[in-house]
């Protein structure tokens, strides 16, 4: 694509958002109404589609790519004639004789760029929030998965017109296109990297964005737990799509008086989900491609392999595996692993584990397995990070009423439920004034009596 056909796209966006259409609620409804219907008619090839890019089970692909965002349509559906309207705020005594509101409205045309690993789910559910907000949308799935990407294409190709929502399919070469290009806001979901040259290209035309990045989320765990089921709920988050998920557990911070246990346990719930052999079960999804596949594979170089660590370049298979003996300056350290290898560090002091998270940069999501209600505040109250899920993993992206979002490296701005739609929303402040009456104390010339009543006002 060209940067000619990138700018005739745009414009037809500016066109078709000058008619007013986007800002009629019922528009919105039915754009949704709309999408939910595509979505449904389309599930056998979205899950299909998935299964080409990931391998990923058809169970994983509705409870991770497809169910949810029936969930979000009725869910915005529901609240958006509301959300919408404007908001009559208190007016001050200076303001006498005057009211005050808040006026929603859509910012323009977003461009929504979507990652590789959830590239269904992640494409479309900020894509929600726009419609919901009364924007238009130019949707960037990524190149990596190009299955999912052509089937977004023709979901909104066959179902929207193009100067609502558009498609552009490409490679790294077509968003650096779109960047250099001007939008009303920039929803981007991706690594830090690559959020920096998204926030510099955004700043040239101070452009509002909200990126959705990453880190390493660390996992804390107490000996005052009930440590299988943490086993089972850690190797279900960690190993849900292979540990390709932006909120995966990605190192463990284990009290060393339970480390054995917890090894028993995990060998227990991998083998109980996975069988003998993970690469023949079909419940367990592969590696993105050969490039991922091999940084991940390098990570297995160093430490002591506990379970798993079989690898299959031809297959991109990693085993579910876990690692001890790492050290902090180890590769496996230093950026987010997203992938199936989980390294575990012991801990004796509960303030070592927090000065080892507080002295990196803070992470997407914290986990905390304890059921000491002392252990899990001293950590909450310490330790910033841009979510936190007590005695379970990712379940707290699940609700419409948690915003979901990073903090510092992690991430800028949230999205998720009212505030998906607050994302792609200005709030516009509006003063109505009446002119029954007008204060002559505000005009020039001043005077000493003057300044002696503005103090009474403003004291």
């Amino acid at each position: 694509m060209l940067q000619e056909d990138i700018k005739k796209i745009i414009l037809k966006q500016e066109a078709f958002f000058k008619t007013g259409k986007t800002k009629d609620i019922s528009f919105r409804l039915e754009s949704l109404k709309k999408l939910k219907k595509a979505i449904k008619e389309n599930e056998n090839e979205i899950s299909d589609a998935l299964k080409k890019d990931f391998n990923k089970p058809a169970f994983e692909s509705y409870e991770t790519e497809i169910g949810m965002l029936y969930d979000e349509i009725n869910f915005f559906t529901k609240h958006i004639p509301s959300w919408s309207k404007p908001k009559k705020v208190r007016t001050t005594i200076t303001n006498f004789l005057a009211f005050s509101y808040i006026y929603p409205e859509p910012y323009g045309i977003s461009l929504i760029i979507a990652p590789w690993n959830y590239p269904f789910q992640l494409t479309i559910s900020p894509l929600i929030g726009s419609i919901s907000a009364g924007n238009c949308s130019v949707l960037k799935p990524s190149e990596f998965t190009p299955n999912t990407s052509k089937i977004i294409s023709k979901i909104i190709k066959d179902n929207f017109e193009e100067g609502f929502i558009t498609t552009i399919e490409g490679d790294a070469e077509v968003n650096k296109l779109l960047l250099d290009e001007k939008f009303d806001y920039i929803f981007f979901t991706g690594s830090v990297n690559v959020g920096k040259i998204v926030m510099e290209k955004a700043s040239k035309n101070l452009t509002p964005i909200t990126l959705e990045l990453g880190g390493k989320s660390p996992c804390i765990i107490d000996k005052d737990t009930n440590l299988a089921l943490t086993a089972k709920r850690i190797a279900w988050g960690k190993f849900l799509n292979a540990g390709q998920t932006c909120v995966a557990p990605d190192y463990l911070l284990i009290d060393k008086n339970i480390k054995q246990e917890f090894i028993n346990a995990m060998g227990k719930y991998i083998k109980e989900f996975y069988g003998n052999e993970p690469q023949k079960s079909p419940d367990f999804p592969r590696i993105v491609n050969e490039r991922h596949f091999e940084r991940l594979s390098k990570y297995l170089e160093k430490g002591n392999i506990l379970i798993g660590g079989q690898t299959d370049k031809k297959d991109c298979y990693i085993a579910p595996t876990l690692i001890d003996n790492v050290n902090w300056d180890d590769p496996i350290m230093q950026d987010e692993i997203f992938g199936p290898i989980l390294p575990m560090i012991e801990y004796d002091n509960l303030n070592y584990a927090i000065e080892s998270i507080n002295s990196r940069p803070k992470p997407l999501a914290l986990y905390i397995f304890s059921n000491n209600k002392n252990f899990q505040d001293k950590i909450l109250l310490e330790c910033s990070s841009g979510g936190c899920c007590i005695n379970d993993t990712i379940l707290h992206l699940a609700s419409p009423y948690l915003p979901f979002g990073g903090v510092g490296n992690s991430g800028i701005g949230s999205y998720h439920g009212k505030a998906t739609f607050d994302t792609f929303t200005h709030y516009k402040s509006v003063l109505k004034r009446s002119f029954l009456v007008d204060l002559a104390l505000k005009y020039p010339p001043y005077n000493e009596k003057n300044l002696k009543q503005l103090k009474m006002f403003l004291k």
